[in-house]
């Protein structure tokens, strides 16, 4: 860790020396991000909502482990696996919590499902609390609209079952150190407008 501070009390006296200085330690930062996701991910095992089978942390991991097997590439697995992360902070929108903080990293398509999978799962059961129930309807001219479908129906839907085989996190760790260790908002891995959609089950 470089022992140094800035000369600034406010932004706009910052000097050139004082901005290098901070560069350099937002690298080192920057390189620790993965590192923050698994903690965050892992602290799921008891910060969660209750009522259901298992916790958000074993959600998280039965999606992407669903996704893993049906052979998904690395951006949908480690989607798959942090797509509720926003939950413990940002319960009302954790889906575009979770979607910014994947965006720069992935193809666009797979921060889009992300974004929108709050939406799209409300076709299971809006109707219990009388909301609107096909809300999704609304990006049906979206190129990743059936992306979205095939996320929520095939891995986040279906992975809250205590009997599901389910790896644990070490096994997931490598794919977030590769996706969160790739070159932020690099349009080679973000690839806008690319329809990849969700493999053949």
């Amino acid at each position: 860790m470089v022992d140094k501070t800035v000369s600034f009390t406010r932004m706009d006296e910052g000097t050139y020396e004082d901005y290098q200085i901070l560069a350099e330690l937002e690298h080192s930062y920057h390189a620790m991000t993965a590192d923050r996701i698994l903690t965050q991910m892992a602290s799921q095992a008891d910060d969660t909502l209750s009522g259901y089978k298992i916790t958000r942390l074993e959600h998280g991991l039965q999606s992407a482990a669903r996704a893993e097997n049906e052979g998904a590439d690395i951006d949908w697995v480690v989607a798959a696996l942090i797509h509720d992360i926003g939950d413990g902070l940002s319960p009302q929108n954790h889906d575009r919590m979770a979607a910014e903080i994947i965006r720069p990293f992935v193809r666009e398509e797979v921060s889009w499902v992300v974004e929108k999978h709050g939406i799209f799962q409300m076709v299971y059961y809006a109707q219990h609390y009388g909301w609107e129930q096909n809300k999704r309807d609304e990006f049906k001219d979206n190129p990743y609209w059936q992306s979205c479908v095939d996320f929520c129906e095939r891995w986040d839907m279906r992975s809250f079952d205590p009997d599901y085989p389910t790896p644990d996190l070490d096994h997931f760790a490598p794919l977030v150190r590769e996706v969160f260790g790739r070159k932020a908002w690099d349009e080679s891995h973000m690839m806008p407008g690319v329809v990849k959609g969700i493999p053949a089950a």
